[in-house]
C-alpha cells in the first residue's frame, strides 16, 4: 500500500405562398340581387377549384433575399362571388340593375384610415366579406331567417396572425362551417408552424388540413397527434426516407416547420446575415415576445425561450459575419461591423477586445485565434445549432428530435437496469433488463508473479496487453488472450508508482520515486524489439507520481511532487515544451480525450483545471478532503475523484459540480484508485482499505456489488476495467496478487488452456484454473 502522504473535457422550404381562400362556386355570372332574409338562396355542393400563386413562389425560391415581411403579406386576386339562382319554389325576381348603395364597413373604414383618408364609400364591389354580411344581417329582423351565403375571406383573415389558427393565414374552416374540435393550434404555439400542404397535389389546399387529419382523434396515446406527426416527418427526413416524409406531411397536412423558418435557416446558412437578422427579430424589437405575427406591416420575428438575452443572439450572428469578413480580407467592412453593429451591444468587453486582436491575423492564424473553422466549415451550421436552441421549440424543433427522444428512452432503460453491460446498445423492441449472470462477479485467474504490492495497472486501450506495477521496481506486461508476461521492464531503481499507455498503444510511460520517467517501446510490429527504454526524463528533483499523454501521442504531461518541473511538458523526443508555474504539490493530472483541458490534482486538496490548448488556467475547486486520484471519462463530460474521506466523487468539467458521490468503500490513510467501467462507461469501481472492490451504478449512485478476494488485512490499491472487453475488470492489492474478474459463464479458461504450450517452461496452471507465479 502507499500511504498518502507520500505519495502524490436549405434548400429554402417552399417560400411563403400567398395564401389562396376557397372560393365560392364557378357559375355563369349573374348580376347580383339585393339579398333579403325573407328570400333563402338554396345551397349547392361546391367545386372547389385551387389556386397559385406560381410566380410569387418561383421569385421567392429564386432570390430567398427578397423573402420578408413585404413577401409575406402577398394575396392572391380572388374572382368575384356570383350569388346562385334561387329555388324553383321561391319567387323569381328580375335583376336589379341598380346597385344599392350602402354604408362603408368597419374593414373599409380601416382601410380608408390607412389609406390617408381617400373616400371610398362610393365604391361597392360584386363580393361581401363575411364581416360585411354578419353586420347587416345583425340588422334585419329577429323574426328573418339569414340567407346562406359562402363566407369569403378577408385580407385579414390571409395574414400571419398569432390568434389565428391558421394555415399560412387560413382558419379551418370550409365555406364558413366551423370545426372547433379539430382546429389546429396558432402559428405561435406550433411547431415550426403550419398545417399545409401548399404546393403539393393532395386534395388539401390553402392551408387546410387533409379530411383524414381532421377526421382523426387529436390524442396519439396520449401524446400531442401534432407533435408526433411532425416528428415522425423529421425523422423521416433525417433517415433519408424523403418521399415518405413528403406523403406524410401530404395526407396528415402538417409541416415540420413554416415557411419563414425555413427561409431563416436558409439566410444562416447561405451567410445572408441581413436576411436573418431581420427573420429571427422582425422589423420592430419584440413586444414581450409575441412570436411570429405579421400583422399591418410589422413583422415580430420568431419566438424565443423565455429569458434569453436577444442581444446575444445578434452578438453572435455579427461575430460570424465578422468573422468571414475578415477571412475574406474585407477588412474595411469587417471594421465598420466591429465598429457599428458589434460595440453597440455592449457585450463582454473582453470579447470585443479579443475580437479587435485577430483584425491583423492572417487567415489561418484567424482560424486558429478565433477556434474557427471558416465559411466553407461547420461554423454556420454550429452558428445554426446554437440559435435555434434560444428559439421556441414549438417554433423551431430542435435538430434529429426523435433520435435524440430514443436515445433518451434507452438511456432511462440502463439506468433502471443494476447489472447493465452488454457490448451493444438496447433494442427499442422490447424493454431492457440485463441478468446478473452476465456480470463479471467471479475471480476466473490470479496472478502472482509481482514480486511486492501492486500499486498502479492498466489495459491497454485495445485490450490485448495489462501493465503492472507498484512496490518492486519491476514493471511487468501481460497478453491478455492467456496472461502471460510479455516483457519484464527493469530500469527503475525504485518503487514504481504510476504507468500510463500512449493513445496507440505503442509506448508505455512509467513514473518512479526514483525521481526519473521512462519511456518504453512496446508496440508489438514495429522494427524494434519492444520492452527497450527509449527515453528518460530526469529533470525532476522529487519523486514523479503522474503522467498523461496529449492526443497526438506526440507529447506528455508529467506531475511531480516538488522542484521546478512540477507540473511540465514534454515532446516524445524529451524536450520541454511548457512548464505550468504552479505552487502545489502534483498528486495525479489527466487530459480529457478530447484534448481540450488538462487536470490536475494537489495534495492541498485542490482541483485545477487548464485549457489545455491555451495552457490558461480555466478554474480550480478547494475541497475539504485530500484526494488520491483522478479519472476523466470518454467524452470527456466528468471527472473522477477519490477522496480521502471513504468517498468518490464524480464532477462536471463544464461546471465544476458534484454531479454524484459514491459512498461505501473505505479510505483514509493510503492511496486508493478507481476508474469508470462497463460498455459504456456506465458503472464506477474503486479499490477499498477493507480488502474488497465495490462497483456502483452511475447514473444513479446505487451499490451494485462488493466483491471480496483479495486476503485481509491489506488494501486493493488499484483497479482496470478493460475497454475491449467489457465483462472484464482487473484488481490489485497488498496482497501481492491481480486478480482477473469475468462473468460465470466466461469461456476464458478454456480458450487459455488451448493457447498455453504444454512443456516445462510454460506456467502451471492449478485445477482452479489459477495461474501460478512463474515467467516466461
Amino acid at each position: 500500500m502507499t500511504l498518502l502522504d507520500d505519495v502524490p473535457e436549405l434548400q429554402p422550404a417552399a417560400a411563403v405562398s400567398p395564401l389562396k381562400s376557397v372560393l365560392a362556386d364557378e357559375v355563369p355570372r349573374l348580376p347580383q340581387t339585393p339579398i333579403a332574409s325573407d328570400h333563402p338562396i338554396t345551397p349547392q355542393t361546391p367545386q372547389v377549384p385551387s389556386y397559385t400563386n406560381l410566380s410569387t413562389t418561383q421569385n421567392i425560391v429564386s432570390n430567398p433575399a427578397n423573402v420578408g415581411p413585404s413577401s409575406l403579406n402577398q394575396t392572391v386576386p380572388q374572382p368575384t362571388s356570383i350569388l346562385r339562382p334561387r329555388s324553383s319554389g321561391a319567387p323569381q325576381h328580375r335583376p336589379n340593375p341598380r346597385r344599392r348603395r350602402r354604408s362603408s364597413s368597419p374593414i373599409e373604414l380601416q382601410a380608408q384610415s390607412s389609406s390617408g383618408g381617400q373616400d371610398s364609400s362610393n365604391t361597392v364591389t360584386e363580393e361581401e366579406t363575411h364581416a360585411e354580411r354578419r353586420i347587416r344581417h345583425s340588422r334585419s329582423g329577429a323574426g328573418r331567417s339569414p340567407a346562406r351565403k359562402r363566407a369569403r375571406m378577408t385580407a385579414q383573415d390571409m395574414r400571419f396572425h398569432p390568434d389565428a389558427s391558421t394555415s399560412n393565414g387560413s382558419k379551418h374552416a370550409t365555406n364558413g362551417s366551423q370545426h372547433p374540435s379539430q382546429q389546429k393550434s396558432s402559428f405561435s404555439n406550433s411547431t415550426n408552424g403550419h398545417s399545409s400542404s401548399n404546393g403539393t397535389t393532395s386534395p388539401q389546399k390553402n392551408g387546410f388540413s387533409s379530411p383524414m387529419a381532421r377526421s382523426s382523434p387529436h390524442s396519439f396515446y396520449g401524446h400531442d397527434r401534432e407533435e408526433v406527426t411532425r416528428l415522425l416527418i423529421q425523422g423521416l427526413d433525417d433517415l433519408g426516407y424523403h418521399g415518405a416524409a413528403n406523403k406524410l406531411g401530404q395526407e396528415s397536412g402538417y409541416e415540420v416547420e413554416s415557411p419563414v423558418v425555413a427561409h431563416f435557416r436558409h439566410a444562416v446558412l447561405e451567410g445572408d446575415w441581413t436576411q436573418a437578422e431581420l427573420l429571427l427579430f422582425g422589423s420592430e424589437p419584440p413586444d414581450g415576445g409575441g412570436g411570429v405575427s405579421i400583422h399591418n406591416g410589422d413583422y415580430r420575428g420568431l419566438k424565443f425561450n423565455e429569458g434569453v438575452d436577444q442581444n446575444q443572439l445578434r452578438f453572435q450572428l455579427r461575430t460570424q459575419k465578422y468573422l468571414e469578413l475578415l477571412e475574406a480580407k474585407d477588412l474595411g467592412r469587417a471594421l465598420m461591423v466591429l465598429r457599428q453593429e458589434l460595440t453597440p451591444l455592449k457585450q463582454d468587453r473582453s470579447q470585443l477586445q479579443h475580437l479587435s486582436s485577430m483584425l491583423v491575423n492572417t487567415p489561418d492564424g484567424l482560424k486558429k485565434e478565433a477556434r474557427w473553422d471558416g465559411a466553407t466549415g461547420q461554423s454556420r451550421q454550429l452558428l445554426l445549432q446554437d440559435l435555434s436552441r434560444s428559439i421556441a421549440p414549438s417554433v423551431m424543433i430542435p435538430e434529429h428530435r426523435l433520435a435524440v427522444l430514443l436515445d433518451q428512452v434507452k438511456q432511462n432503460q440502463v439506468a433502471h437496469c443494476l447489472y447493465h453491460n452488454p457490448s451493444s446498445p438496447p433494442s427499442l423492441f422490447a424493454d431492457h433488463i440485463c441478468d446478473q449472470s452476465q456480470f463479471p462477479l467471479r475471480t476466473i485467474l490470479e496472478l502472482t508473479q509481482n514480486a511486492g504490492e501492486v500499486w498502479a495497472m492498466e489495459f491497454s486501450h485495445d485490450g490485448r496487453r495489462l501493465a503492472t506495477s507498484g512496490q518492486a521496481t519491476d514493471v511487468l506486461i501481460y497478453d491478455t488472450s492467456v496472461f502471460q508476461e510479455l516483457y519484464r521492464l527493469t530500469d527503475h531503481t525504485k518503487h514504481v508508482a504510476y504507468l500510463a499507455w500512449s493513445p496507440d498503444d505503442r509506448n508505455l510511460i512509467t513514473c518512479s520515486k526514483d525521481t526519473t520517467a521512462r519511456v518504453w517501446d512496446a508496440d508489438l510490429t514495429g522494427e524494434m524489439q519492444s520492452g527497450q527504454c527509449i527515453l528518460k526524463i530526469d529533470h525532476h528533483a522529487e519523486p514523479v507520481t503522474t503522467a498523461a499523454w496529449s492526443l497526438d501521442g506526440q507529447s506528455f504531461v508529467t506531475g511531480s511532487l516538488h522542484g521546478n518541473h512540477r507540473l511540465c511538458l514534454w515532446s516524445i523526443g524529451g524536450h520541454p515544451m511548457y512548464n505550468w508555474a504552479v505552487d502545489y504539490r502534483v498528486q495525479d493530472c489527466a487530459i480529457s480525450p478530447d484534448g481540450k483541458r488538462l487536470v490536475a490534482i494537489s495534495s492541498e486538496c485542490q482541483i485545477v483545471v487548464y485549457n489545455y490548448e491555451t495552457r490558461e488556467e480555466e478554474y480550480s475547486i478547494l475541497l475539504k478532503s485530500k484526494m488520491t486520484c483522478i479519472n476523466i471519462s470518454k467524452d470527456s463530460r466528468y471527472m473522477l475523484v477519490n477522496m480521502a474521506n471513504s468517498e468518490v466523487q464524480l464532477i462536471d468539467i463544464e461546471t465544476a459540480e458534484i454531479v454524484r458521490r459514491f459512498l461505501g468503500q473505505q479510505q483514509g490513510e493510503y492511496v486508493i484508485r478507481s476508474c469508470f467501467g462497463g460498455a459504456d462507461e456506465n458503472l464506477i469501481i474503486s479499490g477499498s482499505e477493507d480488502s474488497r472492490v465495490y462497483i456502483w451504478h452511475k447514473q444513479t449512485g446505487t451499490l451494485i456489488e462488493t466483491l471480496e478476494g483479495h486476503q485481509s488485512p491489506g488494501c486493493v490499491n488499484v483497479v482496470a476495467w478493460n475497454p475491449a472487453h467489457p465483462c472484464m475488470f482487473a484488481s490489485g492489492g497488498d496482497d501481492r496478487r491481480i486478480r482477473i474478474w469475468s462473468k460465470e459463464n466466461s469461456d476464458f479458461l478454456s480458450k487459455r488452456r488451448s493457447k498455453i504450450p504444454s512443456n516445462p517452461s510454460s506456467p502451471a496452471v492449478r485445477p482452479d484454473g489459477f495461474g501460478t507465479a512463474t515467467i516466461l
